[in-house]
């Protein structure tokens, strides 16, 4: 269970793919991603899935980090599998890990 776990979490950081949300082709590099993190605009991941798991507990599927057209600000699009195989995707502040809004499949 515990090789699975960590196969999962290692499957969900090589799916987090980062999107730009004003211009289809406006991505982040990892530069900017890292400065991001330095100058504490958006939290580490690993948080970002913490913050997650205690709110919906599952497996998680997929991470994106997204660029918020309205504010300039940044989000977590999380999806969780849950036991009972619904699939929720929780969007969470990316500064302070708080879930903005979220849906269930």
């Amino acid at each position: 269970m515990q090789r699975l776990r960590l196969t999962a979490i290692t499957v969900a950081i090589g799916l987090l793919s980062v999107t730009g949300g004003a211009f289809a082709g406006d991505r982040l590099d990892h530069d900017e991603i890292k400065q991001l993190r330095e100058t504490g605009q958006i939290l580490p991941m690993g948080e970002v899935m913490a913050s997650a798991q205690t709110v919906q507990p599952g497996q998680l599927v997929e991470a994106e980090l997204e660029r918020e057209r309205e504010d300039g600000g940044y989000l977590y699009e999380i999806k969780i599998l849950a036991a009972d195989g619904t699939v929720h995707k929780l969007y969470l502040d990316a500064a302070t890990g708080e879930v903005i809004k979220r849906k269930e499949k």
